[in-house]
Parts: structure tokens; sequence; C-alpha cells
């Protein structure tokens, strides 16, 4: 890693004086290779008792369910399992308040087939294809029919609608799923091409049925805001990440950044460590800290490691 002079780290002066500068190289989890705005793959480290987890649920075809603090690697160990297991690019459905699962199988624009129909009739040309409108959601596209499942991170239930687990009780059973605008079609329209989301190109829907053939890997993550139902619960496999310990970080630390970054950082854990106590942090907010460092920026300046490791929880 290449080490910035003190005095050439400060890029943004606030001086308010224009000047040419060069961003120097981001840390490895910030760089962007692609269109599709895929990082490249970073070590992810992980128990051997929390891997028998996650290889349970792939024997028994069951979404897991990831629980832990904030920091914990919950969200990347979808990516971590598509990644080692060649499954293809990671389907990402984030939830919130609005989220609901008709969105995540499918959305139909309804609004833009009547505009285009109408447009079509007046020219005298032939109408459009309905699936021209529809377009699978992360979870619609994780269930179309392949040889190998795909990965579906499911992020951040907790923050969805309470009744939200509840409705994807069927899917995650039956693993199939209808789109009534496709169901309703006469026979000799029985297949339709429809567009994914992962914007790969389409699929054929036969008879407005998607059901899959090997179900999904899938991968739900929590923050412990909520409990769950009973019955969402006994469909899932569950693995709660505890934070990681002083060697635990240490090993993240090296497997990220390097050994020589790692010899320069037993303050900055040591730190960490303090200031997790009393306030939630990330295991990411130090691997930023000690990238600063081996860069060459002086992280006791003023307010900058409280800056970079900032409590993720509580008063500001």
């Amino acid at each position: 890693m290449t080490t910035t002079p003190e005095a050439e780290w400060r890029l943004f002066r606030g001086n308010g004086a224009p000047r040419a500068v060069t961003l120097p190289q981001a840390p490895p989890w910030r760089r962007f290779t692609s269109v599709r705005s895929m990082r490249p793959e970073l070590p992810y480290l992980i128990d051997q008792q929390h891997a028998d987890v996650v290889n349970a649920a792939l024997h028994l075809r069951r979404p897991l369910l990831v629980t832990g603090p904030a920091g914990t690697g919950k969200s990347s160990l979808a990516r971590a399992i598509a990644h080692e297991l060649r499954l293809g690019e990671l389907l990402r459905w984030p939830v919130n308040s609005r989220s609901t699962v008709k969105d995540a199988l499918y959305q139909y624009d309804a609004i833009g087939r009547l505009r285009e129909t109408t447009l079509s009739r007046d020219r005298g040309e032939r109408e459009p294809s309905i699936g021209t409108f529809i377009r699978l959601g992360p979870l619609g596209t994780a269930l179309v029919p392949s040889a190998v499942p795909r990965v579906l991170l499911i992020d951040e239930m907790d923050k969805g609608d309470v009744d939200l687990p509840n409705d994807l009780l069927t899917v995650f059973e039956e693993g199939v799923f209808d789109i009534p605008e496709l169901t309703r079609l006469p026979e000799d329209m029985s297949e339709v091409d429809v567009q994914t989301h992962d914007h790969r190109g389409t699929v054929v829907v036969q008879q407005g049925l998607v059901q899959c053939v090997e179900f999904p890997v899938v991968v739900i993550t929590s923050n412990g805001e909520r409990d769950f139902p009973p019955a969402f619960l006994r469909r899932c496999v569950r693995l709660d990440l505890p934070v990681p310990d002083d060697e635990r970080l240490r090993a993240i630390v090296a497997a990220h950044l390097g050994d020589e970054a790692l010899r320069e950082a037993d303050d900055l854990i040591e730190a960490f460590l303090r200031r997790r106590a009393p306030g939630e942090l990330a295991t990411d907010q130090l691997l930023n800290a000690v990238f600063l460092r081996a860069c060459g920026v002086d992280l006791n300046a003023e307010g900058l490691l409280d800056a970079v490791l900032h409590q993720l929880t509580g008063a500001m």
C-alpha cells in the first residue's frame, strides 16, 4: 500500500482555492470494477461453527436468518456464499417500511402499456407484448427455473411491515408464484418473455407461473429490532453472528489490508474495542481507520479518530 505524505493527504483544504488533485486509490472494499458496480470479492472470515449453520441451510434448502449487531458481516455473508459456490451475481432486496412481497416478485407497468398500445394503434403498428411491461423483482428472479440456484439477500427484514414475514410463507414453502396479468391471457399467448431484475435479458414465463427447480439460497438479515412470528422462524435456519473479538479483528485486518498494516494497528484495535463497549461500532469502521493510518494519515488530529470510529447507536 502506498503511503501518502502527511502534507499531501489533505486533498480538501477548505480555503476556497481551486487546485488540481489526483485522488489516491480507494480502499479495496470501495472499488468498483464494472457498469454493474460489482465490487471485487474480499476475504470473508467466519468460524467453522457458523459456517456449519450455513451448510445446514444449504442442505435443507431453507432460508438462512442471520442476526447480530451492526458490522458483524451479515449482508456480506450472502455475497461470500455466491462467490465461493459460484452461484452468479447476488440478487438483493433491501427491505423498508413500504416493501411488499408482490413488488419483490414482479412489477407491472399498466400505464406504460396503455400509452404504448394507444400509440401503436394510432401508427397502425403491432401492439407491444405485455412482457415488455413486466419486470421480475429480486425475489421473482431468484425463483426463475435454473440449473443452479441464485443467491438472494433479503436485507434488514425487521425494517419491513409487521405482516411481511407472514406474506412470504407461501413463497418459501412452495417456491412458486403467479403473475395474474399473464394467467388471464388466451392459450395462444401462454408463453411470454419478461424482464429480470438483474438486467440480464428476459426469461420465458409459461401460463403466468414462475416455479423454481432449485430453491434459491436465501439469506435474510435482521438487526434484532423486532421478533418474527413462529411460523416464519420455523421455515428458517437461524445464525446469530457475534461481534468479533481481538483475535478475529486482527485476522480481518490482515486479510483485507495485509500484515504490514496490521503491525501498525495495535492502538487502533485497542481503541476500537474500548469504544465498542458504550456504543456499537462496525468492523468496517476499524478497517477505515487502519487504511487511513497505512496511507500516512495522522489519526491523532483533533476529532479525526472520533469521526471514523463514531458510535452507531445512542446520542450523537
